[in-house]
Parts: C-alpha cells; structure tokens; sequence
C-alpha cells in the first residue's frame, strides 16, 4: 500500500513536471490589438501611420458592416491602446455596438491639432502650431476614402480627442460639421488663442449644419482659461435649439486622468445599442 501511493506521487510530480517544461519550451506569441498600415498622404507630402483595430467579429461576418471612431493621438504609445480596451467591450459584454477604431499616429502634434494663433507666447512656445486645417483636410479627403475602402464600414462615423485633440473637435464640429457625424472633446484646450474658438462659437452655429450631427462635452477639475472657454461654449449651444449635445463633468477627474473614464460615457452613448433590426451596423 506504501509503495502504490509512492508511485502514484512519482507520476504525478513527473507529469507536472512535463506540463512545466512544456510551457517552458512553448514558443511565444505576439499579443495582437490591431494592425499598423503606412498612408501616403499627397496633402501633407507625409507618410502617416494609421493603426487599425477591428472588432471580434469582423472576420466571423464576412457581410456585416461596422461604424467607426477616429481616433486623434492614435499611435500605440498614445492613446490607441486605451481605447481599443474599450471598444473590445462591445464583444465582451454586448452593452454597446462593435466598431472599429482607426487610431492616427502623430508626427507634429502641435503642429497637426492647433489653428493659428495670435497670441504671441503661444508662438513662441509652439513655434510649429497652426496647421489645423490643412490635416482636417487630410482626415477628410484621404484617410475617410482610405478606410471605406479597405474595410467593411457604414457611414456613422465619431471623431474623438482630448485637450489640443479636444479642441481640433470641436472646431471641426463648428466649421466642417459634415464630415463626421458624432464629435467627443474631452477636456477640450479652449484656451488656444485667446479662446478664439469658443468667442465664436455662436457665429459659427447659426451656420446651417445637419441635424444628425452630435456633440458630446466632458471636462475635468480643469478651471482657468479652459473652464472660461468650455462655458463659453456651452452657452452658445444652449442658444441653439437645433444643435445636438451632451455635457458631462468630471469633477473627480484631473487633466492627466479623464480620458478613460470620459471617453468610456461618450462611447456608451454613441455606439448604443439599436433595437433589433435597427441595421445600424450591418450592410
């Protein structure tokens, strides 16, 4: 009786042994979120680098089509993998509907997100700022083309950043309100040229704009300038009684800390869930 239960603890201590040596000697896999993929762009005589996250089920429905979130500050060692954490939710628990996340890297940040300024400090400090609007340009003439064709996408489309990424939001909501459907600015820097932008948000409202276009606002525990800006811009929405939009304040939340959380809200709302048969997200 000794001597079986010896044995039977020999074979068992030999097959954990083989199991760890196994996972020892098995090779290592690369851990995937997405795929990079090089853009030539004519616009900016620049090579941009466009990382690309596809939902779970992309391959399994071949016939199904998806919305898609543009995502500034997109590169992996920006904001990409943040995010693309959570649109994997949609998958795992079903609360919001699949879409892909198209991450846009950045070369000159503060070059790419910022509309000229006359304040002269800023001048100085950014010496590269102001060329806005020649990448909106980009976003809208070549990457939008870029992605509709190489993936399977429906024309609901969100455009998303935070602080110099807010700000290029929600200029772009103001002055090119056709070229995405739904805008999320999340501690947006209203503050850049004196709040110029914000100072001229009810002028650029009264802009005939279409009426599926929706804004959603988020700021931190910011104050200042940026607080001066957002309420600014709030008002002039608030006068608006077309415009569509939604404010969420993160009083809990500093600057270096409201993405998450902030973009989290707004993805809830944007890519909620439709009725069955609704067909948002299928061809």
């Amino acid at each position: 009786m000794q001597q079986s239960t010896v044995l039977v603890a020999l074979l068992l201590l030999a097959a954990t042994l083989a199991g760890v040596a196994s996972a020892e000697t098995a090779p290592d896999e690369a851990i995937e979120i997405g795929r990079s993929h090089l853009l030539e762009s004519k616009l900016l005589e620049q090579t941009r680098r466009i990382n690309v996250y596809l939902p779970k089920s992309y391959d399994e429905s071949p016939q199904r089509h998806y919305p898609v979130l543009y995502l500034l500050d997109g590169g992996v060692r920006e904001d990409f993998v943040h995010i693309t954490g959570l649109a994997s939710l949609a998958a795992d628990y079903r609360n919001l509907r699949e879409f892909l996340v198209v991450g846009i890297e950045n070369i000159d940040r503060y070059h790419d997100l910022t509309s000229p300024t006359a304040v002269e400090a800023e001048r100085q400090r950014l010496p590269t700022a102001g060329g806005a609007a020649e990448f909106r340009t980009f976003l809208g003439r070549e990457l939008l083309p870029w992605v509709k064709s190489r993936f399977r996408v429906t024309g609901e489309t969100v455009l998303i950043g935070e602080s110099l990424a807010g700000h290029f939001v929600v200029e772009t909501y103001l002055e090119q309100p056709r070229m995405f459907q739904g805008y999320v600015a999340v501690s947006p820097s209203l503050w850049w040229n004196d709040q110029r932008l914000a100072k001229g948000a009810a002028s650029a409202l009264r802009r005939p704009r279409p009426a599926d276009r929706h804004l959603f606002l988020a700021i931190a525990d910011e104050g200042g300038a940026m607080q001066e800006g957002l309420d600014r811009l709030l008002a002039a929405l608030a006068a608006v009684s077309a415009s569509s939009w939604t404010f969420e304040p993160f009083p809990g939340e500093t600057h270096g800390t409201i993405f998450h959380p902030a973009a989290w809200t707004a993805l809830r709302q944007l890519f909620a869930l439709e009725p069955a048969g609704s067909g948002q997200d299928s061809s």
